[in-house]
């Protein structure tokens, strides 16, 4: 509970004060629980949807709404946005963050969007790495075995002065193929590498200044046509200073360089530029001020194809965004109130605001009730506006030239308690409103074809999310998740879509105890994938301090198993096991 976070408020402050539904997984928690890349280690995070498609694809969201293309849920990397134009989502499989070197994730299930733009709809995760100067000297780590066929690493810290220090490392694996249903091997086995470093300077007591960088380039197997080539780089700059005990601020810019090229499919070349920046200030002692403004430019060229094109091929894009938040002390360290709101300039709809209003209190007896009302919007992406195929007319699927924002009305309700010295128990409920949600309408009824991208469906969600964690000693402790959802979309006068179905579970649950993972996932009806329970495990040994070796396996309780995907295309994840080697000083 005293665990500091930031993602809530863009401020420090204890999980225990912050009002929203919150998770963090933390650096023991990734080591103890084997996961080999950062979807394994969100699976950690009992609000979130996660499901692995195929050997390099996966389904991630909050609060509804998954697919392969899951376009709610907004993914930081030390600030940095990654997000793709085509969707408004995420490549998971070039997000090959150094586990090693994560200090903690913060998942944060529900909008985001007062702070942290459009696209924050569902939920906000923020992969915060560690400060330089804790991950001093040499560390090494090696390994391989049935699915993860082969990895390693390595990473060194030094100093070049007393106040100023950097690492370096560099990383790569190879994965085996998954299963498809009758049992044959998948083409899509795959591997990749990676490199990258940073550089903190403690210029003054006042003014800190960090630099990092990472490239990468891999290869993806794919079943009728030439391997996948994927790479790209980035370059992240930040500043901070400290005004005085209650002022601060902080400019960051980015440079964030993709190339995807799927033979057969399309190719895709994207340079991002990025300019964020945030001042923070108490004001009359009981008002907590934060504000920024921010900028982006987007520089996307497509390489069509036969199957599918993006028109034009070559596009500039443009946000304008400029946010306030006060918090509010009604009663100092028993009442407050949050109001702010986000407005933001694109290219496609132009201004949209997104307002939130938060009120949380602590009772005496301790613990926090806390109580939100947002609006969020998921501004068009170019699959909704510029997607055609096949490549050439005559087109069965156009974007709608007119397609228009996805917006949600979001309340939640939520209690957070710890009682006694070993138990905190957390709840969260909440009821969205969705309208002018992506549909898929006739242009001629009842012709089949052609078909356009539209805003002709509205929705709802409503659930809760349980979490506890109980320490059974200094050294045991359980942790545990529920979470309850349902999804329902319906059609607005008018509109002839009828792919209406929700790709979520109803329910998940799980358990963790030290180096055990066990997960229940219900079946997800539209897909007809059954409900299914896998357990996660690891045994390490250390001979000496400095050494450790450990065995881990995942998904032992199937021999294979799938977890998301139409049946006819769907790949089946197979159990693995593999040994680890990991070596510092």
């Amino acid at each position: 509970m005293n665990l500091e976070v930031t993602s809530v408020s863009r401020r420090p402050e204890k999980l225990s004060q912050a009002a929203s539904a919150i998770q963090v997984i933390t650096q023991d928690d990734i080591r103890r629980s084997g996961a080999t890349s950062l979807p394994e280690a969100l699976r950690l995070a009992s609000n979130l949807e996660v499901a692995q498609v195929d050997s390099r694809q996966w389904a991630i969201s909050a609060r509804g709404f998954n697919s392969t293309t899951a376009n709610k849920l907004l993914v930081l990397i030390d600030g940095r946005t990654v997000y793709t134009p085509l969707y408004s989502g995420v490549f998971w499989d070039v997000q090959d963050v150094p586990l090693w070197d994560i200090d903690r994730i913060e998942i944060i299930s529900g909008p985001g969007a007062t702070l942290w733009g459009a696209n924050a709809v569902n939920g906000v995760i923020n992969i915060i790495t560690k400060p330089v100067p804790d991950t001093r000297g040499l560390y090494a780590a090696g390994g391989g075995g049935t699915e993860l066929q082969g990895f390693g690493g390595a990473r060194y810290g030094g100093a070049m002065s007393s106040n100023v220090h950097y690492r370096v490392y560099g990383k790569a694996f190879t994965r085996d193929r998954t299963a498809l249903p009758d049992g044959r091997g998948a083409r899509d086995d795959w591997h990749t590498a990676q490199g990258g470093f940073r550089l903190d300077w403690d210029a003054s007591e006042v003014n800190q200044l960090a630099l990092q960088g990472d490239l990468y380039g891999g290869k993806i197997a794919q079943p009728s046509a030439s391997d996948i080539a994927v790479s790209g780089g980035n370059m992240v700059g930040g500043w901070s200073h400290v005004f005085s005990a209650t002022s601060e601020a902080r400019l960051q810019l980015y440079y964030d360089r993709t190339h995807r090229d799927i033979p057969g499919t399309f190719a895709e070349g994207l340079d991002t530029y990025d300019v964020d920046f945030q001042h923070r200030s108490v004001l009359a002692r009981r008002h907590d001020v934060v504000w920024g403004l921010g900028y982006r430019l987007i520089n996307d060229r497509v390489g069509n194809s036969a199957v599918l094109a993006f028109l034009p091929s070559h596009v500039r894009r443009r946000w304008y965004t400029g946010f306030v938040q006060d918090e509010i002390a009604l009663m100092p360290n028993r009442l407050h109130l949050t109001l702010g709101a986000k407005v933001e300039h694109n290219d496609y709809t132009g201004y949209e605001v997104q307002p939130s209003g938060r009120v949380s209190w602590t009772p005496a007896r301790g613990g926090a009730l806390w109580a939100a009302v947002s609006r969020a919007v998921r501004t068009p992406s170019r699959i909704d506006r510029e997607l055609f195929a096949p490549g050439q007319p005559p087109y069965f699927l156009e974007g709608g030239p007119n397609f228009r924002s996805e917006e949600l009305l979001a309340y939640e309700l939520g209690y957070r308690v710890q009682a006694q010295d070993r138990l905190r128990v957390s709840l969260a409920t909440f009821y969205n409103r969705y309208d002018n949600l992506r549909s898929v309408e006739m242009v001629n009824p009842p012709a089949a074809s052609p078909i356009i991208l539209a805003n002709g469906l509205k929705g709802k969600s409503y659930g809760a999310e349980l979490t506890a964690d109980y320490r059974l000693t200094d050294a045991w402790r359980l942790r545990g998740g529920y979470t309850e959802i349902r999804v329902r979309t319906a059609a607005k006068p008018g509109s002839t879509d009828t792919t209406r179905a929700s790709s979520d579970p109803d329910r998940q649950l799980s358990l963790r105890s030290s180096d055990a993972d066990a997960r229940y996932v219900s079946e997800i009806k539209n897909q007809q994938i059954p409900a299914y329970g896998e357990l996660d495990l690891r045994v390490a040994w250390q001979p000496v301090a400095t050494l450790e070796l450990s065995l881990v396996g995942q998904s032992l309780l199937h021999r294979r198993h799938a977890e998301f995907g139409a049946p006819a295309s769907r790949h089946e994840i197979e159990r693995g096991v593999y040994g680890r080697v990991e070596w510092h000083f």
